[in-house]
């Protein structure tokens, strides 16, 4: 702004005198000079209905006054255009381009917000990603351990001192699962989805559970086309939650995976029988199952929000003294979320030894 004023009375002043008004008294001179910096500081600070206004009101007066040869009108209309009117645009370029220098430094810093957002949003979804592999990773390994040291706490070949250390190896992994889940609930980001397909396929993981000493069998009905990317690692995350649980929760109970596709829609369906009491030498009968399913994390909570985001629906509950959980996606995913009435639960077919026209495992 200083810079400004001095340039305009540099400015002023040449003009003075290369228009030979140099004769008149130096009151009147310095008097031009006034109105010009009055009208450059207007033109910088004010606002145009502002400036106008009160350039006006103060401008006249002045040019009236100092112009000696207003009678004539010329030199009032030269005065005005030159000593007012200029200086005034002059004025308004500054501040509309000290305006545009703001905006651009506030677009820099807001566009260094987002990336900083964006980069932030990253992370957040690529450690909830890492949370979800080591969730599935590492809860159905420790299930699977606890599947294995529960078999050798009711083997009748074992001595007392193994099967109490088959008991304390069961209790630990229960407890490093627990552990796990709080430890990774801090990675978590709620709605974070990943769009890569799972690592193995339901058959090799049903393989595996039954690897562990788990009655698993899986049917397969309908078209054998590979599933949408997001659609199979939801699935695939259906059945390994509920294995898991069924592990932890009903260890000696047979278990049915079925999946089953028409032509829009994919319904996976994973039942356990009711738990049979298996008691061993001085021991108590086995765990009992709790319909709550909460497998070292999202549990059935985070299934349901896992398929919602996907347009489908959800149903888990006690089912003939087991658990049963349905899930059912659609094929398409431009087409919106399925109608939670039009999805009747399936109860046939869930015995183990049904074989049919489908694939078993």
């Amino acid at each position: 702004m200083r810079n400004g004023v001095i340039l305009a009375v540099i400015a002023e002043s040449a003009l003075i005198s290369g228009l030979h008004l140099d004769s008149i008294p130096l009151w009147r001179q310095l008097l031009f000079v006034i109105l010009a910096v009055a009208a450059y500081l207007h033109g910088r600070h004010l606002p145009v209905r502002r400036g106008w206004l009160l350039l006006t009101v103060l401008a006249m007066p002045g040019v009236v006054y100092a112009v000696p040869d207003f009678a004539t009108g010329a030199g009032a209309l030269t005065a005005l255009g030159l000593f007012v009117v200029l200086p005034w645009l002059a004025g308004r370029f500054q501040r509309q381009q000290a305006d545009l220098l703001e905006a651009g430094r506030e677009r820099v810093a807001r566009l260094r917000r987002e990336r900083e957002f964006i980069a932030e949003r990253v992370t957040l979804r690529e450690r909830a990603r890492i949370a979800e592999d080591m969730h599935d990773s590492l809860g159905h390994e420790l299930a699977l351990i606890a599947l294995r040291a529960g078999a050798l706490e009711l083997a009748a070949d074992m001595t007392r001192r193994n099967r109490e250390a088959a008991a304390q190896l069961r209790a630990s992994a229960v407890t490093a699962t627990d552990r796990l889940r709080h430890t990774l609930g801090v990675l978590r980001e709620s709605g974070a989805v990943s769009t890569e397909p799972p690592d193995e396929s339901i058959e090799a993981l049903v393989d595996r559970a039954c690897g562990a000493g788990m009655t698993v069998v899986l049917h397969r009905a309908g078209e054998r086309a590979p599933l949408p990317p997001l659609v199979d690692r939801a699935a695939h995350r259906v059945v390994r939650e509920s294995l898991t649980n069924a592990a932890r929760h009903a260890p000696d109970a047979d278990v049915l995976v079925r999946v089953e596709r028409t032509r829009d829609t994919v319904t996976v369906t994973v039942s356990n029988s009711a738990v049979r009491a298996m008691p061993g030498p001085g021991l108590g009968p086995g765990p009992e199952p709790r319909p709550g399913l909460g497998s070292g994390g999202s549990g059935i909570a985070g299934l349901r929000e896992r398929v919602r985001l996907l347009g489908g629906t959800l149903q888990a509950g006690p089912h003939d003294g087991g658990f049963t959980v349905t899930a059912r996606f659609p094929l398409d995913q431009e087409r919106g979320p399925l109608d939670r009435e039009g999805f009747p639960p399936d109860r046939e077919g869930f015995s183990p030894g049904r074989r049919g026209d489908e694939e078993s495992r």
